[in-house]
């Protein structure tokens, strides 16, 4: 789903034309890492549901801030000493044998149920900054 804004080029403009292009990206980062908190917590409860010892919810990780493609952006990842991002990618979508397995979707879920709140935590990072 996209949204078309029109006059986001001269907002960011004047914003950083009064911030700064260090203040923008600080700001930027803040509100991207709020964001991300916002959607690995929805996350976190969708795992819940097929939780089995719990270490898919123990690994996710949120990475540092990065430019990619001229975005910044923040992953989310499975990092951790069970090294459950082997198998994060067959919990939703499934396998040959095991088409449904509990859980199917969870990610596609949460990215849809928490679009609203990660919204809503960016534009609150981005007013507390201004």
């Amino acid at each position: 789903m996209s949204v078309k804004i029109h006059g986001e080029k001269a907002v960011m403009a004047e914003l950083e034309k009064r911030l700064g292009k260090v203040k923008m990206q600080q700001l930027s980062d803040k509100a991207l890492k709020q964001g991300a908190q916002v959607f690995i917590k929805e996350l976190k409860y969708q795992f819940a549901s097929f939780k089995d010892t719990g270490a898919s919810i123990e690994e996710m990780t949120i990475s540092q801030p990065m430019w990619m493609s001229g975005v910044r952006t923040v992953k989310v990842y499975w990092k951790g000493p069970k090294s459950r991002y082997r198998i994060i990618h067959l919990n939703e979508f499934g396998t040959v044998k095991n088409p449904n397995p509990r859980g199917k979707g969870a990610i596609a879920r949460t990215m849809r149920s928490a679009e609203s709140s990660y919204r809503e935590a960016i534009k609150k990072a981005i007013k507390e900054g201004i």
